[in-house]
């Protein structure tokens, strides 16, 4: 029987820096993963990334920081292979990049709509195909996604389009990896109540989705909080192994399907 706990194990967090990736690199170490990597895309959150990297390190942890922007599959390979060089082994992928651009659809270029493919998609499928590659048997992948791919609603047309086909790419790996122990599952919060989400937003339609979900009371700010989704990431690539090829909605009720 494989060991499902977290003792010993190397785990790599793509957009590990800030935010909920930050919060899962210290929740992974804080549980009691051996070694944390933590990516960062750019010089604008070095710090944050060295900031998670201590915080790691306090709680017992080894950790390193690696730069690069996932958008080159060169640079995919490169974060595994320095991972790998660092710590030796890689059982845990969690990927939690991506970005959000909110506009009608006879509005959207076609930058906004290769950019935006380029981080959400190509970035993840890449990020997933390293992992299926590099990952030691028994390991597990995650990828946040978003709540978005449940809803019936206007202007998300390219951030809920680009994160839809992780969903394909999920269920096929799983079926390709799972035969060497690997998990591989999409967790989908709804809107977080962090720095990503409001640029998107208009103060009603802010106002609006902190009060969409049906627990919505129970939180601080009506959205979903960071610290509600780190657990289930941790669980996912510990107890609940046994769960892939899914994607999780983790919403407080905010969609369903």
């Amino acid at each position: 029987m494989a060991d499902h706990s977290l003792t010993g194990k190397v785990a790599l967090i793509g957009g590990g820096a800030k935010n909920l990736g930050g919060l899962i690199s210290r929740e992974l170490a804080n549980a009691g993963a051996a070694a944390v990597v933590v990516h960062y895309n750019s010089e604008a959150t070095k710090g944050a990334a060295e900031e998670t990297v201590a915080a790691v390190q306090s709680a017992g942890a080894k950790a390193v920081a690696i730069q690069g922007d996932l958008t080159q599959p060169a640079n995919v390979t490169r974060l595994f292979d320095e991972a790998l060089s660092h710590f030796g082994k890689i059982d845990i992928a969690v990927n939690t990049t991506g970005m959000v651009i909110k506009k009608p659809i006879i509005e959207l270029s076609e930058h906004d709509y290769d950019t935006i493919f380029a981080i959400n998609s190509k970035a993840a499928f890449f990020f997933l195909q390293e992992a299926g590659k590099k990952l030691a048997d028994n390991g597990n992948i995650v990828t946040i996604v978003t709540s978005l791919l449940a809803a019936y609603t206007p202007y998300y047309a390219i951030y809920a389009g680009s994160k839809a086909p992780i969903e394909h790419f999920t269920r096929a790996a799983s079926k390709e990896f799972g035969e060497r122990g690997i998990s591989v599952v999409g967790v989908a919060p709804g809107p977080m109540d962090t720095p990503f989400f409001y640029p998107a937003e208009t103060k009603d339609s802010a106002a609006y989705n902190a009060s969409a979900a049906a627990l919505s009371k129970r939180t601080r700010s009506g959205l979903t909080e960071i610290q509600d989704i780190a657990p289930l990431v941790t669980f996912l690539v510990t107890d609940g192994w046994w769960i892939t090829g899914q994607t999780i909605f983790a919403n407080g009720g905010y969609t369903t399907r």
